[in-house]
């Protein structure tokens, strides 16, 4: 007799001895310490911060002096007619060539610019603590990401071994359904829908494998693995929680180190900076100068052939700038920045005091949930037991036999999805209280 339905069990067995064994198993932390060192955009954000520390420098604020060094030649070819007032005499000069070279050093120091210097030297400063703090961000991010996607693929897996649990009871289901049929104590429908629940299974299965290449995909994609197709097994078995969560201590650290909060302090800051710099334009300014040179002259005709000269030239200047029709619109706007800075951030700090009230609603209502997955998964075990007992019997029918089945494993599902909400709550939760590195100790 033909037995097409194993052909899905032949085909699960060979896809799963085609997954390399040698593969280590690797922990949350493995993982992460991975892909901070080699994800691409994590080093593009690295560069980003270094390239504001590099502008944080005196000379870029304009607080050092400048100073040049020249040197030049001029040559002059002029045909000449000079008349004497007195005789009237006439005189020509004709391919007189004048030669003259000079070299020099040169500086220039703005020593007061109405205080613009020191805000300059301010604005470099907290730009380089705000690209500190983009990459704090960009890590954050980063880390959740891949904790969410990690506990995904722990999820995967052991949905994976309970659809693989599942196969086996409906394989056992077939074999028992199969000798009562050939020995005339079940009828062919009650063997033929063994065999249909069983392919099902199995093809589900197969779906699952799918599902966990996927996951691994993923993670090597955030990992920037050399191999996207890496085969990487996580160390973890359950998915466990963090019980110990308390919403004041996140709320407390959300305010003290969120990152958004903090860049958001920053650009605060930075209009209040960008103010300063505007009401700067009401003082003076002072700027020093030096120059240390030497000119030689060589003259074509005259009485005299060649001269040279060498000395030291200094000088100060100091301005003010009287009018020029933009300042008070400018300082019109530098103080709406500012008052709009103050307010965005303020608006951030509701919008994710709101987030993290969510968070922890959604958060507590999981556990709760979780709790009766976990009530439930029990029962569905027990009432298992029982009508697999009262099946080897024959006192119970084999599609209710299937339905206690599908209890179990629907049992078994619910529980697996309410824990990885509850851990990505839990990862939300850490993330938005500025404590997400907490994966890393």
């Amino acid at each position: 007799m033909k037995k097409p339905h194993l052909l899905p069990l032949i085909l699960l067995l060979l896809l799963a001895w085609s997954e390399p064994t040698e593969a280590q198993n690797s922990t949350l932390r493995d993982f992460l310490q991975e892909g901070l060192q080699n994800n691409y955009s994590l080093k593009v954000v690295r560069n980003d911060e270094q390239t504001a520390a590099n502008n944080n420098t005196l000379a870029n604020a304009g607080a050092l002096p400048t100073v040049d060094l020249s040197v030049g030649y001029t040559g002059n070819l002029d045909n000449s007619k000079s008349t004497d007032r007195l005789t009237g005499s006439v005189t020509h000069n004709r391919g007189a060539l004048d030669h003259t070279f000079t070299a020099g050093v040169d500086a220039e120091w703005t020593v007061f610019d109405g205080f613009k210097i020191q805000t300059n030297i301010s604005r470099l400063r907290e730009l380089q603590r705000q690209g500190e703090t983009a990459t704090r961000m960009a890590i954050e991010d980063y880390m959740a990401n891949l904790a969410s996607e990690y506990f995904n693929l722990v999820q995967q897996e052991i949905r994976y071994k309970n659809l693989l649990y599942a196969v086996k009871l409906s394989k056992e289901r077939l074999r028992i359904a199969e000798e009562r049929y050939l020995i005339g104590d079940n009828s062919r429908l009650d063997y033929r829908q063994a065999g249909v629940d069983f392919n099902a299974d199995s093809a589900e299965c197969l779906k699952q494998i799918e599902v966990l290449a996927t996951s691994r995909i993923r993670l090597n994609e955030l990992m920037a693995s050399n191999s996207i197709t890496r085969q990487i097994t996580v160390s973890d078995t359950v998915i466990r929680l963090d019980m110990e969560l308390d919403y004041d201590s996140l709320l407390a650290g959300m305010l003290r180190s969120n990152s958004q909060l903090l860049n958001a302090a920053h650009n605060q800051r930075l209009a209040a900076i960008d103010l300063k710099a505007v009401r700067s334009r009401d003082y003076p300014y002072l700027r020093l100068n030096a120059g240390y040179g030497y000119t030689h002259n060589r003259y074509g005709f005259g009485s005299t052939s060649k001269r040279n000269n060498l000395g030291l030239n200094f000088g100060a200047t100091i301005g003010f700038n009287l009018f020029d029709g933009n300042r008070r619109r400018e300082r019109a706007n530098a103080k709406l920045a500012a008052e709009s800075a103050a307010w965005e951030r303020q608006d951030l700090e509701v919008s994710l005091r709101a987030q993290l009230a969510d968070l922890w609603q959604a958060y507590q209502n999981n556990k709760r949930l979780l709790n009766l997955e976990r009530q439930n998964l029990i029962v569905a075990r027990e009432n298992h037991a029982i009508a697999y007992e009262r099946f080897l019997l024959g006192d119970l029918a084999g599609i209710e036999m299937r339905e206690a089945q599908n209890s179990l494993l629907d049992a078994e599902d619910r529980l697996l999805t309410a824990e990885y909400d509850t851990k990505v709550c839990e990862i939300s939760l850490l993330q938005i209280s500025g404590h997400i590195t907490h994966y890393l100790e």
